[in-house]
């Protein structure tokens, strides 16, 4: 009888096994169904996410159209009215003039090279006395014509 005991065992046992091995397989769809739920749910998160930013792009692209037509409106209007406006020609640009004074004698020879060749031109004007630095007014008369004469 040990041996029929030891069957009746080993059978509980299986009986066991089968019954846990159903509930393993249960929790396991159960788990594959969850699983697969969620993953359906991301996807459609992931979808509603790139249809807003489709949808974000089309108003944006639309904005940038519309406001190419009216840039383009506005280019054919001013073109149109340019066209339309009388051709005149416009004014040549201002020449610059070299109003050369009078040649004063005296001082234009007293004027350095220097200051012709840079552009710079010094006149004198007639009728008024020239105002001398005090430290001018120190020197004598040959000191200062020495200076004069360095120019040339």
């Amino acid at each position: 009888m040990s041996v029929l005991k030891e069957l009746e065992k080993l059978q509980a046992m299986r009986s066991e096994l089968e019954a846990e091995s159903r509930s393993l397989r249960e929790q396991q769809k159960e788990l594959e169904n969850s699983v697969l739920a969620l993953e359906q749910e991301v996807v459609m998160e992931e979808l509603n996410k790139e249809k807003a930013v489709i949808e974000e792009l089309k108003n944006s692209n639309k904005a940038v159209k519309d406001s190419i037509a009216q840039l383009e409106a506005k280019k054919k209007d001013l073109e149109s009215r340019l066209e339309k406006a009388p051709q005149t020609p416009a004014p040549p640009p201002p020449e610059e003039k070299k109003e050369e004074a009078p040649p004063q004698p005296e001082e234009e020879a007293a004027q350095p090279e220097e200051a012709e060749e840079s552009g710079v031109t010094v006149t004198a004007i007639e009728g008024e006395a020239l105002v001398e630095s005090p430290e001018a007014a120190s020197e004598s008369p040959k000191k200062q014509e020495k200076k004069k004469r360095r120019f040339f």
